[in-house]
C-alpha cells in the first residue's frame, strides 16, 4: 500500500503550496482509519521539503514517479520515500530514502548495526539509518516477485538533513560501513549530492509504473533467500532434530501447508518444557516453509535474545543477511493485515502480552493479532515459565482467541528431555523443591546431573569459569535482586551486584551476552537467558526466594526496581493482596525454575539466605 503517489513535478507543487503533510494525512486516515499525530504531521512538513530541493537540484525528469510511505506488503514496515524511474540503460530504477530528522548519534560498542539517538522524546537504541534503508531494499527483493522479474534495481539510502557530519563521525563508523556500502547516507549539506545519487539512477520518467508494479506485485521469497537459509541450517548441528522433535516439526509442516493451499486459518500449539527442543523445530521449519513450499514465514519472539543468539548462530556474528528481516518482535504484529503472512512461529509464547510497543500502549492482544496476521499460526509454550506480571501466554488463551478467529486448533506435545542431562527427575525435583507442584522426585539420588549448592558466591564463579575454558558455553545467572543503572550498563569498573567481597556486573548492552565470550565475566537474568541453553549455569538467588518455617517464601518486595517483571504488583497488592501475593509467587518461583534449568550438564548455586541453602542441600 502506497499512501502518496505522484509524479516528481505535481509533488515539488504540492510541497510548494504546503499541501504535501495535509494529502498525506487525510490519505492515512482513509485508506487505514487512523489519525496522524502532530510530531509526524511536522516531521512530512519539514523532511519532505528537503526531498523536493534534491529532486530539483538534479537533471531528474519531471515525469519520474514518488511514492511516500509505502507499505511493504505483509510488514509494518514503511518506506518513507521511493523515486522511480529508468536509467540510461532503460533499466527500471527505484530509489529507496530513509529520512531521519536526527542532529546526533552515538555508535554502540560491539552491537552491529544499532546506534543511540534522540528520538521519541527519549535517547534510544535504533537501527542505524544505513541498515535500516539496506532492510528494507532486502526486503522488498527477497519477496516483491516483480522486482526479480522485471529486474528493477533497488538504491537504497538515508538522508540526515539536520545532521552536520564531521570528520570521523560515528554515522561513519567502521562498524556501519558494510551497510553503508550499499546505502550511502547524506547528511546536512549534502542535498545536492543526494540529487546527483538519484539523477544517475533516474534518467528518464516513468509517470510511476515501477511504483506501481512493486505495489501490485505478488509477494513470495526468492530463490537467494531460500538458498542462503537452506544453507545456514544444513550442517549446523544446533539445529538437528531428533525422536519427536522430528514427529512435531512434520506435522506442522503439513498443517502449514495445508494452511497456504485451501487458505482455512489454522493454529498449532506445541506444549514442552525446558529443552525439549521447540527452538529447533521452529528454526527447521522457518527453513523448510520458505524453501519448499515458497511461503512467507517469521520467526517471532517477545524477548530479543533468543532471537538474536538463533540469528547469530544461521548466519554468523557480523555478516549481513537479509533472513535478519525473518526474525521478528512478538510486538509487530498489531498492525498486521489479516491472513497476510502465510506462517507466523512464536517462539516461547509464555512470554506473550497483551498490548505491544515500548510503552504497552498498542494493539489489543498479541496472540489475537498473531492469530489474526497468519493463515498458519505455531505457539511453542511452556505456561509454567510466565515470569512477569504482564505474561498472558497460556494454552487456554491461545485456544479462545482461535476459536473467535475461526482457526482449527491442534495441540502437540514434545517430551524428550535434552537438557539436565535428559533428566526429566532434576525438573520434577527441582518444582517439588521450590514448591511449584508435587511430584515423586524429594531427592537428585538417581539425577545424572551436576547439581551442587556453593558456600560462596565466589566458589560458584570458579566453577563457571573452568567450566566455560572448555566451550565457552558456561554462564552466570542472578534473580533481578540488583539495580541495573542505566548511566552504567556499559562500565566494567561498575559493579552491580555485590554480595560481601564478591562482585559482579550485569550483562553490558552492548554485543550478545550468551554467546560472546567476554560475557562468562557478567551476570544475565531471567531476560537475557530465557529461551536459551548453556553446558553450565551459576545461579545466584537473592532475597527474593528465601526458606522460613518448612517452607519455601517469596517477596516481590526484594526485587529491583529496575526490574519490570513485578511492574504493577504494589498497585495489584492494594487492591488485592493475596491476589497479588499468589502472582508474584508465582512469578518468582518460575523465574527461578527457568534459570536453574538453562544448564543442560550442571548448574551451581549460592543462596543470599543461608536455609534456603541448607535446605537445597538437604533436599538433594
Amino acid at each position: 500500500m502506497i499512501i502518496y503517489d505522484q509524479n516528481k513535478a505535481d509533488f515539488v507543487n504540492d510541497v510548494i503550496d504546503q499541501r504535501i503533510a495535509g494529502k498525506l494525512e487525510n490519505s492515512i486516515y482513509e485508506r487505514m482509519h487512523r489519525k496522524t499525530g502532530l510530531p509526524e504531521f511536522r516531521s512530512w512538513e519539514n523532511s519532505l521539503l528537503y526531498v523536493k530541493e534534491a529532486l530539483e537540484a538534479s537533471n531528474i525528469p519531471n515525469d519520474a514517479g514518488v511514492a511516500i510511505e509505502y507499505n511493504i506488503p505483509n510488514t509494518s514496515k514503511r518506506v518513507d520515500v521511493i523515486v522511480s524511474g529508468y536509467d540510461e540503460n532503460n533499466r527500471p530504477n527505484a530509489v529507496i530514502i530513509e529520512l531521519k530528522q536526527w542532529e546526533s548519534l552515538a555508535p554502540i560498542p560491539g552491537m552491529d548495526a544499532v546506534v543511540e539517538t534522540r528520538t521519541g522524546g527519549a535517547l534510544r537504541r535504533v537501527a542505524h539509518p544505513c541498515y535500516q534503508a539496506w532492510s528494507y531494499a532486502a526486503l522488498i527483493r527477497d519477496y516483491i516477485e516483480t522486482v526479480r522479474d522485471n529486474d528493477i534495481h533497488l538504491s537504497p539510502c538515508a538522508f540526515l538533513h539536520n545532521y552536520l557530519r564531521r570528520p570521523d563521525d560515528p554515522l561513519d563508523a567502521p562498524q556501519y560501513s558494510t551497510y553503508e556500502e550499499e546505502a550511502p547516507a547524506f547528511t546536512k549539506g549534502q542535498t545536492r549530492t543526494l540529487g546527483r545519487f538519484i539523477g544517475k539512477r533516474i534518467a528518464k520518467g516513468d509517470a510511476s509504473s515501477v511504483i506501481r508494479s512493486i505495489e501490485q506485485s505478488k509477494v513470495s521469497p526468492s530463490k537467494s533467500l531460500q538458498d542462503a537459509l537452506a544453507g545456514m541450517i544444513r550442517g549446523n548441528r544446533e539445529f538437528v532434530m531428533i525422536d519427536d522433535q522430528k514427529v512435531v516439526y512434520e506435522t506442522i509442516y503439513s498443517i502449514a501447508r495445508k494452511s497456504k493451499a485451501d487458505r482455512k486459518k489454522r493454529t498449532v500449539i506445541v506444549s514442552g518444557g525446558p529443552g525439549t527442543g521447540k527452538t529447533v523445530v521452529a528454526i527447521n521449519l522457518l527453513a523448510a516453509l520458505t524453501n519448499s513450499d515458497n511461503q512467507f514465514v517469521q520467526y517471532a519472539t517477545k524477548n530479543s535474545a533468543p532471537r538474536q543468539v538463533y540469528l547469530n548462530k544461521l548466519k554468523g556474528k557480523g555478516h549481513k543477511s537479509s533472513v535478519d528481516n525473518m526474525f521478528k518482535s512478538t510486538d509487530a504484529y498489531y498492525d498486521a493485515a489479516p491472513d497476510s503472512i502465510d506462517t507466523i512461529l512464536t517462539d516461547e509464547a509464555h512470554r506473550l502480552r497483551e498490548k505491544s510497543g515500548m510503552f504497552g500502549n498498542l494493539g489489543q492482544n498479541q496472540i489475537m493479532e498473531i492469530i489474526r496476521a497468519a493463515r498458519c499460526s505455531v505457539f511453542f509454550i511452556d505456561e509454567e515459565q510466565q515470569v512477569t506480571v504482564k505474561d498472558i501466554g497460556s494454552v487456554a488463551e491461545i485456544r479462545k482467541w482461535a476459536a473467535a478467529l475461526g482457526s482449527k486448533v491442534t495441540q502437540l506435545y514434545l517430551n524428550s528431555q535434552f537438557r539436565c542431562n535428559g533428566s526429566d527427575g532434576y525438573l520434577a525435583w527441582i518444582d517439588n523443591t521450590l514448591e511449584i507442584r508435587e511430584t515423586a522426585n524429594f531427592t537428585l539420588k538417581d539425577a545424572d546431573y551436576d547439581f551442587r549448592v556453593c558456600t560462596t558466591p565466589q566458589e560458584m564463579r570458579d566453577l563457571i569459569f573452568a567450566r566455560n575454558k572448555k566451550s565457552n558455553k558456561s554462564r552466570i545467572l542472578a534473580g533481578y535482586c540488583w539495580e541495573w543503572p542505566k548511566k552504567e550498563r556499559n562500565n566494567p569498573m561498575y559493579h552491580d551486584i555485590k554480595i560481601g567481597d564478591f562482585e559482579i556486573s550485569w550483562n553490558f548492552e552492548d554485543g550478545i551476552w550468551a554467546i560472546d565470550p567476554d560475557s562468562v565475566n557478567e551476570a544475565g537474568c531471567i531476560h537475557t537467558s530465557q529461551g536459551l541453553e548453556f553446558d553450565y549455569v551459576g545461579v545466584i538467588i537473592g532475597p527474593d526466594m528465601t526458606f522460613r518455617d518448612g517452607h519455601i517464601v517469596t517477596d516481590f518486595t526484594k526485587r529491583a526496581k529496575t526490574d519490570q517483571s513485578v511492574k504493577g504488583l504494589k498497585g495489584m497488592y492494594k487492591k488485592d493482596p493475596e491476589g497479588a501475593l499468589l502472582k508474584a509467587d508465582k512469578i518468582i518461583k518460575n523465574t527461578y525454575r527457568t534459570l536453574l534449568t538453562r544448564g543442560m550438564k550442571g548448574c551451581y548455586v549460592y543462596c543470599t539466605d543461608e536455609a534456603l541453602a541448607d535446605h537445597l542441600r538437604e533436599c538433594m
